[in-house]
């Protein structure tokens, strides 16, 4: 499975780690990771450590995540981006809208 999730032990924070190219072929399995939670989540997390490649698709697919959760009101952190993916993010001003580290 390249979309993996994990949640804290008190259930209110989602950790979606991505392995490998995170593009349009991860689009089911990463809203999946988050959908399928009725449970309202204190923060989401995105581990970014295994992946090797981020397109516009993935972008766009991290602004729904946003949505999701809350909008300007929730706290969706990107983790561990490889620096080719950090600067995908920084070109597109993602740190605005993104706590990214």
């Amino acid at each position: 499975m390249a979309v993996e999730t994990d949640f804290s032990q008190d259930g209110k924070k989602l950790t979606i780690k991505i392995k490998g190219r995170f593009d349009f072929g991860k689009h089911q399995e990463f809203r999946d990771a988050y959908e399928r939670y009725e449970k309202k989540l204190d923060s989401v997390v995105v581990d970014l450590s295994g992946t090797t490649y981020l397109d516009s698709s993935a972008l766009g697919m991290l602004l729904l995540l946003r949505d999701h959760a809350g909008g300007d009101e929730s706290d969706v952190r990107v983790v561990h981006a490889n620096s080719d993916v950090r600067k995908i993010l920084a070109i597109s001003n993602f740190e605005k809208l993104f706590n990214i580290s």
